[in-house]
């Protein structure tokens, strides 16, 4: 048996990968996190499946579920939000189960940051604006961030922050972006992408506060920060140039 970890995506049902569909299909349990994964996604899981929602256990209970299965014989489903490389706690249960010897797989999934991107009708990096997408988080109280890791530092370099888990610290956010951005730096916030009460909320960095008022979303919330955003007078690719020769356009 295997315990399959699955990128469940976003949020809509129909934003996981054909892959992870299919492994849910075939799993006679599925252990998914209730809090963000939709529960259309357990529909493809076959008739009689163990459906376990992994949100109110600690890891100790669910690695005791992979040891059940295991002893059982019985494919597992892991179902996480989003895709398993980034703030998927993936990396602790992967440990247990090379401790237990328990064989797994990994199938990656649509990330947040896509389908925010995709919600706003944006390219992230544009150029000679950015060529970077830098993916973090604030500090909070369960887990702190490495020294180094600062918005400030990353923010020096002007390209385009998507900052998670962050929503409720606003205002700390705005502070430190403010000296490298400016007040006029696009901001978009993005509510729960792709799923049917999605909401995005635009203005500037320096308007930002009084754009969203006085009730913030939830922390599911991305807050995606830079000029790519809004810039529009940009220099073409040369992906399409035609004067751009390369192999696959009659470059010898």
């Amino acid at each position: 048996m295997t315990i399959h970890f699955i990128g469940a995506g976003p949020g809509a049902p129909d934003l996981i990968t054909v892959r992870g569909r299919d492994l849910i299909a075939r799993c006679n349990v599925c252990l998914y996190a209730g809090s963000l994964v939709p529960r259309e996604l357990l529909a493809y899981c076959p008739p009689g499946a163990r459906v376990i929602d992994t949100a109110p256990l600690a890891l100790d209970a669910i690695v005791a579920e992979f040891k059940r299965a295991t002893d059982a014989g019985e494919d597992v489903a892991r179902l996480h939000s989003g895709d398993l490389s980034i703030w998927s706690a993936m990396g602790e249960q992967l440990r247990e189960l090379d401790v237990l010897g328990i064989p797994y797989t990994v199938t990656p999934g649509v990330p947040s940051f896509a389908a925010a991107a995709a919600l706003l009708q944006r390219e992230l990096t544009l150029p000679e604006v950015a060529q970077s997408l830098v993916l973090t988080r604030t500090g909070g109280r369960a887990s702190s961030m490495p020294p180094k890791e600062t918005l400030a530092n990353f923010a020096a370099t002007g390209t385009t922050l998507a900052i998670h888990l962050s929503i409720h610290a606003l205002d700390r956010v705005v502070e430190e972006l403010l000296p490298y951005y400016g007040e006029a730096c696009p901001v978009a916030i993005v509510y729960r992408a792709s799923w049917p009460d999605e909401r995005v909320i635009e203005a500037e960095l320096g308007t930002i506060g009084m754009a969203i008022g006085a009730e913030k979303p939830e922390r599911t919330a991305l807050i995606l920060v830079g000029p790519a955003l809004a810039a529009r007078d940009f220099r073409n690719s040369a992906l399409y140039d035609i004067d751009y020769q390369r192999r696959f356009r009659g470059a010898q």
